[in-house]
């Protein structure tokens, strides 16, 4: 069997994919990893059925624009742990639909998993993308019994540069700075961060069309907001723990974002684990993340049970 997907960036045109190689490359490259900072040992994690609701809006009646989240949660009584799941592309396209396997994946073992929307560049520029997802912690929590969400243990996930705002979230909550203020606050902090793909620190561009219509300029112009738009700026020793997974080929995030992202929490005492995927750039990282998501999931269960 064939599968011919188009891509709507341009970057990748008419690919055709023959199904059963596919599989047979992902349970390949799956090996083809290296894990630091897990001590090696594995944990059954729960495997449950779930149901998907219609899709809810998040934001605020007098929100620049209506976003909405569609969430799966996993049947059986009781609060369960949560997962707020963003979606990449650059921070201008894209949409949750990318996310939903990776969600349905989370509810299948045990955890509320809510994909949410947010606002593109160039029309709404940094932090606009960061208020909307601090908007959806906030409504997390407002609505966590109906929801079935135990509001002590929700966590984040995100790819590129839904990688970049979670962990930018994570980040600055609840530490009173310029980026936690009107929208941010202890509510918005995750306990515990899986950021796959995560441009860590937006100075080590010049420039780039989809970095400057992001920040509104290139960084000769606006050095500051890109220091401010970097998570790897905003470590400090109370950050809650992160996973990281990053291809070793990938060219268009480069593999120092994570590993010097990984050192500098490391050297800040926070839980931190890095998982590199070889043979993998940017896009096929993403395509065959079976190893990184499962060995993520494993992450989520042990920092939120």
């Amino acid at each position: 069997m064939q599968l011919k997907i188009v891509a709507s960036t341009g970057t990748f045109k008419n690919i055709i994919v023959n199904l059963p190689l596919l599989a047979l490359a992902g349970v390949l490259l799956a090996s083809c990893s290296s894990h630091q900072g897990h001590n090696g040992s594995d944990i059954e994690l729960p495997d449950t059925g779930y149901h998907v609701s219609d899709k809810e809006r998040y934001s605020p009646e007098d929100w620049p624009q209506p976003l909405h989240a569609q969430v799966y949660t996993p049947k059986g009584p009781g609060l369960h742990p949560a997962v707020l799941v963003v979606h990449g592309g650059g921070w201008q396209r894209r949409s949750p639909e990318d996310m939903d396997a990776i969600a349905r994946h989370l509810a299948g073992h045990g955890f509320v998993a809510i994909n949410v929307e947010h606002r593109f560049a160039p029309e709404y520029r940094f932090p606009a993308q960061l208020h909307d997802l601090q908007q959806a912690m906030h409504w997390i929590h407002a609505n966590a019994k109906r929801l079935q969400v135990d509001p002590e243990r929700v966590g984040a996930l995100g790819f590129s540069s839904g990688a970049h705002l979670v962990s930018l979230m994570a980040l600055v909550a609840g530490q009173g700075g310029e980026l936690d203020q009107p929208y941010g606050g202890i509510l918005t902090r995750p306990a515990a961060v899986v950021s796959g793909g995560t441009p860590s620190d937006l100075r080590k561009w010049e420039d780039g069309r989809l970095v400057e219509q992001f920040t509104g300029g290139t960084q000769a112009e606006i050095p500051d907001t890109y220091a401010q738009a970097s998570p790897v700026y905003h470590v400090h020793s109370e950050a809650p723990p992160f996973f990281l997974f990053h291809g070793t080929w990938d060219m268009l995030v480069p593999t120092n974002h994570a590993i010097d992202f990984y050192d500098e929490l490391k050297s800040a005492g926070v839980p931190a684990e890095l998982y590199l995927q070889k043979l993998r750039g940017h896009f096929t990282s993403f395509v065959f993340r079976q190893g990184a998501i499962g060995e993520g999931t494993e992450f989520l269960h042990r920092h939120l049970k």
